[in-house]
């Protein structure tokens, strides 16, 4: 294992499909690969009743223990290995048990903020931003909640309107100015096969450096993309541009 990693990080508003995209460059980007969601670094919250923590508002940065999530990703930048914490949706809390989690080649930082602070943003190599429309990402949050995490449907939804969707104006969707790549319609499987080309070229440079302070836009990968969100969006919409090659935040 080389050290350090490429780092990558997948960000996105709930339901955009940031978990499918990062399992599939997991799956097929053709070396180990070592998954970071964001969400098992909410704030240990034991402290409180179950009650009072229902009534965090989940979606506001401040939800998140920050300073473990850096030293983490610092520890496995290292090559050592991490106690990742586990994260309980229906109990709003922490599990008592941690995982063991081991540096790879490859780390993939994923959850609705992973672009959002600075000392993340400055260990990432790669920024990804998944952007889909609001419609379908509230669909897919309801399926989510209700479905997989034994949610009642009318919580989802009060949640959704008091918080989910004014905390993804305000501070989750202003994380796309930070994205080396937006790629449009979450899991869009021609982005995906470029965005691993790109990844895949990364590893396998033959100087074995990166320069993180220096991105230089890949132009046959900008067009690549620009090309298939031509063919993918509906006449009636006014996408944004599937490349911001903005490194500032």
């Amino acid at each position: 294992m080389s050290i350090p990693s490429f780092v990558i990080g997948i960000a996105g508003g709930t339901g955009a499909g940031k978990t499918t995209v990062a399992r599939t460059l997991a799956e097929e980007v053709g070396e180990p690969v070592t998954r970071i969601p964001l969400d098992n670094y909410y704030e240990d919250l034991s402290h409180l009743e179950y009650e009072e923590r229902a009534e965090v508002n989940y979606d506001h940065p401040s939800a998140f223990e920050w300073e473990l999530l850096r030293e983490q990703l610092d520890t496995l930048l290292m090559g050592q290995p991490v106690e990742m914490p586990q994260y309980d949706f229906e109990i709003h809390n922490r599990k008592d048990k941690r995982t063991t989690v081991e540096p790879t080649d490859v780390i993939v930082v994923e959850g609705i903020f992973s672009l959002y602070d600075e000392e993340i943003l400055d260990m990432l190599d790669l920024r990804i931003y998944v952007m889909t429309d609001a419609d379908v990402r509230i669909l897919r949050r309801i399926e989510r909640d209700v479905v997989d995490r034994g949610r009642d449907l009318e919580g989802v939804m009060d949640q959704y309107l008091e918080t989910v969707k004014p905390m993804h104006e305000q501070f989750v969707e202003p994380t796309k100015k930070n994205a080396d790549v937006i790629i449009p319609e979450g899991a869009n499987r021609s982005a995906l096969e470029l965005l691993l080309e790109k990844i895949d070229s990364e590893l396998t440079d033959d100087t074995g450096e990166r320069d993180i302070e220096e991105r230089e836009p890949d132009l046959e990968f900008d067009r690549g993309l620009d090309r298939d969100r031509d063919r993918n969006r509906d006449d009636d919409r006014d996408d944004d541009a599937v490349i911001d090659g903005s490194s500032a935040r």
